[in-house]
């Protein structure tokens, strides 16, 4: 998802949209959300840290929320007062920075 200009917020609908296609993902007001758990607390840092190093090149930053082996994100772009085309691509980057070394 590329197309338009990525500060716009999204309709409803292509919110749902997106989501329909996505494991995971939800939305929460103005925000898209997803938790990932771990069975350990260093690799929820791990994992942290992967998101920051792509937050970073994105120039497009989640809050992070990290309890007991669980990690919230929390996607919005702030400018436009909800979810925007940023939101989506980071999302989807972190999605598949994520899988690689799953099982």
């Amino acid at each position: 998802m590329r197309a338009g200009d990525s500060t716009t917020k999204l309709t409803a609908d292509s919110v749902r949209g997106w989501l329909s296609d996505r494991s995971g993902w939800k939305r929460q007001s103005n925000k898209l959300t997803k938790e990932f758990r771990f069975s350990h607390f260093r690799d929820s840092i791990v994992f942290v840290n992967r998101v920051a190093t792509l937050a970073d090149t994105y120039k497009h930053h989640p809050d992070i929320d990290v309890r007991n082996g669980r990690v919230t994100l929390a996607l919005s772009t702030s400018v436009a007062g909800g979810i925007t085309t940023r939101d989506l691509n980071l999302a989807e980057q972190i999605d598949f920075a994520t899988s690689l070394g799953r099982d």
